[in-house]
């Protein structure tokens, strides 16, 4: 069967949930033909730090081991948490086991709280850039050199062996908005640019910044797939999504952006029409987070009646 065009992920239950949840909601996602499974890397539940929260890496890797087909990739990892050269070992582990399945998300992280609780440092936004900048380039070596060195002012390298190497070189998945150095390294580096679900209102503007930092630096603007994280809302029929629609907005408030007025939701006829308005921008993949306890009811009505417009 050819690829589809678009390209639909979805994040796995994991805060305040199971392991047997995110178990059975992997085997589903992946059998209902969605392209990728993703987590988030916290230390902490969001918004509230004492709700509980599977570790993701950990967690990616059992879903790596129960899965198949899907990718897999982590929203998204700060070099804060893991050395990135046992993090690019890591990852190429995880491609191995997987027979090529991992995207590697990385960002500059944000949430203080969780850092300093696991008593890892909380720099300043420029050098928790800088240390994003330097993990992306020594991730990348290690992957596709024999024995790289590098000496950042951050982190360090010398004639490091990463062997086996990956079956294939990750994508690596840049998530985040900053527009003056962020999207730069996006620029710079990224195979994939995810724009945070509360940033989706301005999906258009953050694009043409990342259009403009791929021109200063050289580099082919549509060599980069445009990713989206999103709520996703559906309903039987547009009363119903839309009654689901405010019961998100008032559970989440702005933690997922304006739902409503940038969001995805509606009906299944409603949600295919507010995906393509993104897609129309240029997006070719969205990380869906479906609203509701158990996310394989959304999941299947999803599949049913959105996915096969997109086939």
């Amino acid at each position: 069967m050819a690829a589809r065009a678009i390209h639909f992920g979805v994040t796995l239950p994991q805060i305040k949930r199971s392991w047997q949840e995110t178990h059975a909601a992997a085997i589903e996602l992946e059998s209902l033909g969605f392209d990728s499974l993703w987590l988030n890397d916290h230390l902490y539940g969001i918004p509230v730090p004492n709700i509980p929260i599977l570790e993701a890496w950990t967690t990616l890797c059992a879903v790596g081991a129960v899965t198949s087909k899907v990718e897999l990739g982590l929203l998204v990892s700060p070099p804060g948490f893991r050395n990135p050269a046992l993090h690019a070992k890591m990852a190429a582990t995880l491609d191995h086991i997987t027979g090529g399945r991992v995207i590697v998300g990385l960002g500059a992280g944000w949430f203080t709280q969780e850092f300093e609780g696991y008593g890892f440092p909380f720099p300043p936004t420029r050098e928790r850039l800088a240390q994003l900048r330097e993990a992306v380039t020594i991730m990348k070596r290690m992957w596709t050199e024999d024995t790289p060195s590098f000496h950042g002012k951050h982190f360090r390298i010398d004639s490091v062996i990463c062997e086996p190497r990956p079956t294939r070189r990750p994508p690596i998945l840049i998530g985040g908005g900053g527009e003056k150095v962020l999207l730069r390294i996006a620029a710079e580096h990224a195979d994939i640019w995810n724009n945070l679900a509360v940033h989706q209102a301005a999906l258009p503007a953050k694009i043409e910044v990342l259009r403009r930092h791929c021109r200063d630096v050289g580099r082919d603007f549509d060599a980069i797939t445009l990713s989206q994280q999103t709520l996703v809302v559906i309903g039987e029929n547009e009363d119903d999504g839309r009654q689901k629609m405010q019961k998100a907005t008032g559970l989440y408030g702005g933690h997922l952006g304006d739902i409503e007025g940038a969001g995805i939701w509606g009906s299944a006829g409603q949600v295919i029409e507010r995906i393509r308005r993104h897609v129309d921008l240029g997006v070719r993949q969205f990380v869906i987070e479906f609203f509701g306890r158990d996310i394989r009811m959304p999941a299947r009505l999803f599949a049913e009646q959105v996915l096969p417009a997109f086939s």
